[in-house]
């Protein structure tokens, strides 16, 4: 299908811009990471890094083994909220390379930043909630996520099971997904972006090395069986993180999932707007959950500044919520974590009834 169009009137971008960069202007601050985010990347690669040696080469009795491949899995999910997300949307340094630096740690983990950016940057932030466009609705037939999508009867069971598939996100993300893309050239219906030379050397270089250090390595340090339950360990715990803190971004009760017209193939809304109604912030008052998350949880600040660093959105966040009152654009947020999970199982709940 072809991307759809906005609404021509951005009045309301324009406002939102025009206060944020008054605000960084008077606070004279950049809007990408400072010391505090540096920080916190450093104490997230070191702790990464010292679980997994520690795993591989040290063999830890069975209970500290199990405990320390879930830890691992939080700790690579958190390298991925605040180090890779932010690099690959160049808001980590105002350095190119530090920022390309800082997605990689998604390369070594199995992903592709490539992919990501494509997938994530280009079409997710761009065409939020519009099934069909966003890849991040697709998880048929396993799951309804919109209206649209084509109900079977198992569905109205989904509310109950979602957990499992959520498990399981990463360890398909990085030996499934990333090569159907590959191969396919497309992002669910998406012509892929022609892939340089450089990038074919990243994409295959990378997978090599995350077989090396994720597959041949531990088994040849630690033996087949205990690797293969350490690695389910960690991939189902990042599988699941991950899944739910962007799951509670955009499908949940009061989001939207807007619709093109059928015969101009436009969305009702701007682009900023469509943002604001198709996403969802929570927690945002809680210090632990924003630093572990990195900033996911100011959603709404993120969808509409990708490029300022997840340190400022406590701050833009009370930006946008005065220009959504004074415009009468409805402000979509969760006041606990807890909320909007129970907001997203209703959801679920709702797109499996017939």
């Amino acid at each position: 299908m072809q991307a759809p169009k906005f609404a021509a009137s951005r009045s309301f971008h324009k406002e939102l811009k025009l206060r944020t960069t008054a605000y960084f202007t008077e606070a004279g601050k950049d809007t990408t990471g400072d010391s505090r985010l540096f920080a916190k990347a450093v104490i997230l690669t070191v702790s990464f890094v010292a679980l997994y040696l520690h795993l591989v080469f040290l063999t830890p009795p069975t209970w500290l083994a199990l405990l320390e491949c879930a830890l691992l899995g939080l700790v690579g999910s958190a390298i991925g909220f605040n180090v890779m997300h932010d690099g690959a949307h160049g808001s980590f340094s105002k350095s190119k390379w530090v920022n390309q630096f800082a997605s990689f740690t998604l390369n070594v983990l199995g992903g592709n930043s490539f992919m990501w950016n494509m997938k994530h940057n280009l079409i997710h932030h761009m065409y939020t909630n519009v099934d069909g466009v966003d890849d991040d609705l697709d998880a048929q037939p396993w799951l309804r996520l919109s209206s649209t999508q084509t109900r079977y009867r198992f569905h109205r069971f989904q509310h109950l099971y979602f957990w499992f598939f959520y498990a399981l996100l990463f360890i398909a993300w990085i030996f499934f997904m990333d090569y159907q893309k590959y191969f396919k050239g497309k992002i669910g219906e998406m012509p892929l972006k022609k892939m340089t030379a450089s990038d074919q050397g990243v994409f295959w270089g990378f997978k090599a090395l995350h077989l090396f250090l994720f597959v041949a390595l531990p088994i040849y340090s630690v033996g087949f069986v205990a690797w293969i339950v350490g690695f389910l360990v960690f991939t189902t715990v990042v599988g699941f993180t991950m899944s739910i803190v962007f799951q509670l971004a955009h499908t949940v009760e009061h989001a939207a999932f807007p619709i093109p017209h059928e015969i101009t193939n436009k969305l009702e809304d701007e682009w900023a707007i469509h943002q604001i109604k198709t996403t969802a912030n929570f927690a945002t008052d809680s210090k632990v959950i924003s630093w572990l998350v990195g900033g996911l949880n100011f959603q709404v600040e993120h969808h509409l500044f990708p490029n300022i660093s997840h340190i400022h959105y406590p701050a833009l966040n009370k930006i946008i919520r005065q220009a959504c009152e004074e415009f009468g654009v409805e402000y979509n947020e969760y006041p606990k974590m807890r909320y909007a999970v129970a907001s997203h199982v209703a959801h679920l709940r709702e797109m499996g009834r017939a």
